[in-house]
């Protein structure tokens, strides 16, 4: 009976989001993709230890760059209360102007057994967007659903 349950939960949930906790967006930044890159490298350093996530609120922390190159960044996020482990990566490429970069997000829970996610997936990438100011420059636009992104349409990421 556990294992019929367990099946049509997951079927239910496979028809509206990824079937493992995990997040896919592209965005168009209004900087160069170098900027781009500096700034998502600087700020996920700045929010390397634990400081500003006291008592566990809020998960704008424990993100550790494990490699960057001219085009790709590889990050891990540490979720602060479970400490569950995240890897993200981030694609870029030149845009359709000389001030403007393509970016590829993804973010996939380590956790072999994550179905969903309480959208943190999504913020693990969303909240390094917005300490950096990305989000506020010219052209921005974000692309991504809730077939690609678990839970992004009811994402909180001032919680997650």
């Amino acid at each position: 009976m556990k294992l019929v349950l367990m099946t049509m939960t997951l079927v239910g949930i496979s028809s509206a989001y990824p079937l493992h906790a995990s997040c896919k967006l592209d965005w168009v930044i209004g900087k160069s993709c170098a900027d781009a890159i500096t700034a998502l490298v600087t700020q996920a350093n700045t929010w390397h230890d634990a400081t500003n996530c006291p008592n566990g609120a809020g998960e704008k922390c424990l993100y550790t760059v494990t490699s960057q190159s001219n085009d790709t960044i590889k990050l891990t996020h540490e979720t602060p209360v479970h400490h569950y482990i995240d890897d993200v990566v981030f694609t870029f490429a030149p845009g359709d102007s000389t001030d403007s970069c393509k970016v590829h997000g993804s973010s996939r829970s380590e956790t072999w057994y994550a179905v969903l996610d309480y959208s943190t997936n999504y913020c693990n990438m969303r909240n390094l967007l917005e300490g950096a100011n990305l989000h506020t420059t010219t052209g921005f636009r974000e692309t991504t659903n809730d077939n690609i992104c678990t839970q992004y349409s009811t994402r909180n990421c001032e919680k997650y």
